[in-house]
């Protein structure tokens, strides 16, 4: 029988412990769940947008575009994302947030350079657009999703590197 409830104290200062440590661990953890759900954000963005170019299904107006200027846009292509990585350039006075740049690096089965830039624009287009779809910060940003934010990052994406 515990008379003097040596039990107790032993137990509060565990759980304060615990709490300490789980209290200063939280904000580190916040920022790393943030920028996972962004890369997982962009993954999906960017196989849309190679879907897009692989099926070669376009809006109306793109569709005329690329008739003009790319024709082989029209047609099916293949497009694989090979990797999305980042950089992270630090803290940005002009967002106040953190700015991270997406570099994806894609194959297509068309070599041509102009066709290529052209792909490259649509599927860093889908996945500036996930990004923001993900976060719901629509309203923050342009019609282009150029730049992107979240709560901690402001997200913009270099040009594809083809292989």
């Amino acid at each position: 029988m515990d008379i003097q409830g040596q039990i107790s104290i032993e137990f509060v200062l565990i759980a304060a412990f615990m709490l300490i440590i789980v209290l200063s661990v939280a904000p580190i953890l916040g920022n790393d769940v943030e920028l996972t759900q962004a890369m997982g954000a962009a993954r999906s963005g960017a196989i849309s947008g190679a879907n897009m170019n692989s099926f070669a299904i376009y809006p109306d107006e793109v569709f005329r575009t690329y008739s003009e200027d790319n024709p082989h846009l029209i047609n099916p292509a293949k497009v694989e994302i090979i990797e999305i990585s980042y950089k992270n350039y630090g803290y940005n006075a002009t967002y106040n947030k953190t700015r991270i740049q997406l570099r994806i690096t894609a194959s297509s089965s068309i070599n041509n350079p102009d066709d290529r830039n052209s792909m490259g624009d649509r599927i860093n287009f889908y996945v500036r657009k996930s990004i923001c779809e993900s976060f719901g910060t629509l309203n923050q940003t342009n019609k282009l999703y150029n730049p992107v934010f979240s709560t901690n990052y402001v997200f913009t994406t270099a040009d594809v590197n083809w292989i």
